[in-house]
């Protein structure tokens, strides 16, 4: 038999391969057109696999019209200094806006202020509402709120009286204390002495005097401190 007459089988695992007999004879891509689908003339076949062809060969323009774009604009962020870490802030930015603003964000959050507002309005709501207020005024009002605000204020009032008490009696003891007789002995002693000083100094005497009393009037004999 002649191998270009023999029949290819489809369903071979050889399908595709052409023996060596057959590599140069030419091959008519018309016949392996598939047949016209139904409701379709040949004519409009024709058509939609023109359109077809031209829609497939726009789409490889446009992916390599947007791989030129997005190197360029790499390039751009690469001389601004942005990092990418900017671009995802910039992109969760834009994304949470679009989230805002879409229709499912809208009517989610048209729907909870319904909720909302029935729950507030609801029976059981107001009820639960004015249970709340009456426990709170019986409880502003009964025995045992007012004995425990009374309690406090009056350990308030304590604790300011026994402070007001202990400042009046240090200021009490400090004038007593300047007012006895060793604190007088004290002063004078002091004064007794800063008034030979400063008139040793006048009359030209380098000599302090003594303290105990070695000089023209000695000094009169005090109380110990």
């Amino acid at each position: 038999m002649d191998p270009a007459s023999q029949d290819i089988n489809l369903n071979s695992p050889n399908k595709g391969l052409l023996s060596d007999t057959m590599t140069d004879v030419p091959v008519d891509t018309g016949t392996a057109r598939t047949s016209i689908p139904e409701g379709l003339t040949e004519a409009e076949e024709e058509e939609l696999r023109s359109e077809l062809t031209k829609v497939e060969e726009e789409i490889v323009t446009l992916r390599q019209v947007l791989a030129a774009k997005e190197r360029h604009c790499g390039e751009l962020k690469r001389k601004l200094g942005l990092t990418p870490l900017d671009g995802l802030k910039q992109n969760l930015s834009k994304s949470w806006h679009d989230v805002q603003v879409s229709n499912a964000y809208v009517k989610t959050s048209e729907k909870l202020g319904e909720w909302n507002e029935k729950v507030t309005q609801s029976d059981l709501y107001l009820s639960a509402s004015s249970t709340l207020e009456d426990w709170s005024e019986k409880l502003t009002h009964s025995e045992a709120y007012k004995k425990t605000q009374e309690t406090l204020s009056q350990a308030g009032q304590k604790t300011s009286a026994a402070l007001s008490n202990v400042g009046s009696a240090i200021s009490r003891k400090l004038g007593d204390m300047r007012n006895s007789a060793t604190f007088k002995s004290f002063e004078d002693r002091v004064g007794t002495i800063k008034s030979k000083v400063v008139g040793g100094r006048e009359n030209g005497s380098d000599n302090l005097p003594s303290p105990t009393g070695d000089s023209d009037k000695p000094l009169q004999d005090h109380a110990p401190f």
